[in-house]
């Protein structure tokens, strides 16, 4: 029952955070698709830089599916055994967030617009600000795992 109860919770948790991240698309793409006389009728509104997604974006994103493959490998590692490919699994992992979180950063310093700056700025940094805090609560979290690893607290 509380194996049930966990797992019933975790999906929760993540229906949650779907909804939670699909509400900043809907505020995105409803602005785009229809921009309002208030911001001129334009997408993106007037004044407004926007980031080409080929440079930064696209490496953060190639980072990103990176991490996701090396844990992925991790997790086939520890139910496999094999606690050394696992540990490397994880480090590889944490070192792709914190190149993550770090180029996310240099994104914010250098962003030719600010979140005052209309509805695109406010969901800009709304958006990837709470994707940066979740990297970086996942950070710990697989520090933590990493660290578990090591005192040998997880079995196959």
């Amino acid at each position: 029952a509380v194996q049930q109860g966990l797992r019933m919770e975790m999906i929760l948790f993540i229906v949650s955070e779907i909804m939670f991240f699909f509400a900043f698309f809907w505020a995105f793409f409803t602005s785009s698709l229809s921009p309002v006389f208030n911001i001129g009728g334009v997408w993106p509104p007037a004044g407004i830089e926007a980031i080409s997604p080929w440079g930064l974006p696209l490496l953060n994103t190639i980072i990103l599916l990176s991490s996701g493959a090396s844990v992925t490998w991790a997790h086939h590692a520890i139910v496999g055994g094999f606690k050394k490919d696992a540990l490397l699994g994880l480090v590889i992992t944490i070192i792709f967030a914190v190149i993550f979180t770090g180029l996310q950063g240099f994104e914010y310093v250098n962003a030719p617009f600010a979140m005052s700056d209309s509805v695109y700025g406010s969901v800009f940094f709304m958006a990837t600000g709470f994707h940066g805090f979740h990297v970086i609560i996942g950070t710990i979290f697989l520090f933590v795992c990493a660290f578990r690893l090591y005192l040998d607290h997880f079995s196959r």
